[in-house]
């Protein structure tokens, strides 16, 4: 793999999609080929597994498994063609998003997680992650002047303090790769902080 993987995490309304554009533009002013993904999604199967999951009333199980095989697909068909292209791919959510909604949200145990995460990804992980931090109540009220709620939107503020601190868990086991990002200011000031972290990572 001769790409850039880089995942941009954090729980809904956080803010970390409004960030992605700057990114690329900023990459692609260094000369890189910038591909942007999503998750749920990212592939037509994906994105039909997305919708079916946002929408379609379901077990804990059977959620982790459907998110799991859109993202073999998106691993399969984006993700490592693009790596092997030497592209600069970033992407909205990866598999820290199943560790923190299904895990810490749903309370699956890591012995469900860790071995599906080896099967699908098969050593694939992005190099840094971007993970965008914001109280939960703050998030809440993010997300309800922006649009309306998808099945696990609707879910209430501990499902999402537990999201946000299996987030937590998860930088503190892998600092090389998660950065934390200060979520609760302007977009200005959240913009600064990605930056910032992008200068100090890759350098000129």
């Amino acid at each position: 793999m001769t790409g850039r993987f880089i995942s941009f995490e954090g729980i809904d309304g956080a803010g970390k999609s409004t960030h992605i554009q700057a990114v690329a533009d900023w990459f692609r002013a260094r000369g890189a080929d910038v591909q942007l993904s999503r998750e749920p999604g990212g592939t037509p199967l994906a994105e039909t597994l997305r919708d079916l999951v946002l929408s379609q009333p379901m077990g804990s199980l059977t959620e982790v498994l459907l998110m799991f095989a859109g993202r073999r697909d998106h691993v399969e068909t984006v993700i490592q063609p693009a790596l092997a292209a030497g592209k600069t791919l970033l992407c909205d959510r990866f598999t820290d998003a199943s560790f923190a909604y299904q895990g810490g949200g749903r309370g699956l145990p890591l012995t469900v997680l860790e071995p599906l995460a080896d099967w699908v990804q098969e050593g694939t992980e992005p190099e840094l992650t971007l993970w965008f931090d914001l109280p939960s109540d703050q998030a809440a009220a993010r997300r309800a002047s922006a649009r309306e709620a998808d099945r696990i939107e609707q879910q209430d503020l501990d499902f999402f303090e537990r999201v946000r601190a299996a987030y937590a868990r998860r930088a503190e086991q892998a600092p090389h790769r998660i950065v934390r990002i200060e979520a609760s200011g302007t977009v200005e000031q959240v913009g600064a902080q990605v930056l910032a972290t992008l200068a100090a990572r890759y350098p000129a």
